[in-house]
């Protein structure tokens, strides 16, 4: 499948810090894997995306970050988009069946995926692939999914604790919830893998895959489970809880939203979203425990992220932009410019400008008391007119400058 013929690494240091760093469990065991890893002995691995949204966050990159480790290893790595197993929906941690998605839905999730990988993964190596489910298992036939559904029994795919949830609660568990694992499984034993990578919330979709593979192919498949992005209360971060940090926000937006995290996760994403070394992390903690304000190593987190998705440049400006805003209270200096004529309405410009998608939100956000002046009042008028220049706040993150066109 790949091709690629140079020499893997077997650096002691470097397969400890990629068995450690970022991992909650490894299966059958640390040990076995890292036994197979010293060898030298080229690996293919792969982790597993299913198109739920538009964009890739922080939560994926944990794992992203860990596959590029493998890659730089000298290993085959391998993305794979789930455009079948998008449509079922991944029932993990579910108390209620997902929606399921149009093939059109995946496809147009998928648009932007490779770019935002590209942002931490070498794609241009000769040993990492982009494959997608939907070429392997719309070939099946009832023949044989029958014969893949007989290698588990639903006692096995009740163990699922959102499964025993539901049952407490008289919720329903739809048959197609009980698939999902069954063809997950199956893409690994196509794909003929040796490990793969996802979070410890998919545990049990990716035992299932090493059930399969011991069955079909008489194979053992290691299974690498990494550390959830969690926020303090425990529930992973993401889309679905409302704080996602996107891999294609603005510089500005991102160190916005990751200086708003709460102080107790910092060392955590320190661990999970950066590349700073275990030493920096450790000498970051000992600072932290000594009394050092944890809002300063907040900011370094958030260059940190900043740079590794834009630059170090941008990283800077972000902080820069940042204190001026949120601590000084000015407009940032690289703030979007409008062109607004006197007396036309605020929402007006500001859709044009890209600062809101729609009036309907802007109407949301001057009832949340999210619209403001810089440096003045906060706009309670949807119908707010402009009559001279302005410097508008929107939400959090966004600022607009509004200059009047000369007559």
């Amino acid at each position: 499948m790949f091709g690629f013929t140079n020499p893997v690494s077997a650096d002691k240091e470097k397969v400890r810090e990629l068995l450690e760093r970022s991992t909650s469990n490894v299966y059958p065991s640390r040990e076995a894997l890292e036994k197979v890893l010293l060898s030298g002995k080229r690996l293919r691995v792969y982790f597993g995306i299913d198109p739920t949204g538009a964009t890739l966050h922080l939560g994926h990159a944990v794992n992203l970050l860990k596959l590029k480790a493998f890659q730089d290893l000298g290993h085959d790595v391998i993305i794979l988009y789930g455009g079948f197993t998008g449509q079922i929906g991944d029932p993990s941690g579910k108390l209620l069946s997902r929606q399921a998605l149009s093939a059109g839905q995946v496809k147009k999730n998928f648009a932007s995926y490779k770019e935002l990988i590209g942002k931490i993964l070498d794609v241009k190596r000769a040993n990492v692939r982009f494959l997608d489910n939907e070429n392997w298992t719309n070939k099946l036939k009832p023949r044989d999914i029958i014969d893949l559904a007989s290698q588990f029994t639903v006692a096995q795919l009740l163990e699922r604790d959102m499964f025993q949830d539901r049952i407490k609660q008289g919720k329903e568990i739809y048959l197609h919830e009980f698939l999902y694992p069954i063809f997950q499984a199956y893409d690994a034993v196509t794909m003929d893998v040796d490990v793969q990578l996802g979070g410890n919330d998919q545990t049990f979709n990716m035992l299932a895959g090493r059930t399969l593979m011991r069955k079909l192919k008489n194979k053992e498949k290691f299974v690498v489970a990494t550390k959830l992005l969690t926020d303090p209360s425990g529930k992973k971060m993401g889309k679905t809880e409302g704080n996602m940090v996107g891999l294609d926000e603005t510089a500005d937006d991102m160190f916005g939203k990751i200086m708003s995290w709460n102080d107790s996760i910092i060392l955590s994403a320190l661990e999970l979203c950066t590349k700073m070394t275990d030493l920096e992390i450790g000498a970051l903690k000992t600072k932290l425990e000594q009394g050092m304000n944890p809002r300063d190593v907040k900011v370094g987190l958030a260059k940190e992220i900043v740079t590794l998705y834009h630059d170090a440049s941008a990283g800077n400006k972000a902080a820069d932009n940042f204190e001026k805003t949120f601590s000084k209270g000015e407009m940032p200096a690289d703030a979007p410019v409008a062109q607004a004529q006197k007396g036309e309405v605020l929402v007006d410009v500001l859709i044009k400008a890209g600062a809101v998608p729609s009036k309907s939100e802007f109407y949301r956000l001057v009832k949340a008391g999210a619209v403001s002046i810089v440096g003045g009042d906060t706009i309670t008028d949807e119908k707010f007119v402009v009559e001279k220049s302005l410097d508008i706040r929107v939400g959090k993150h966004r600022f607009v400058r509004i200059k009047l066109k000369l007559a």
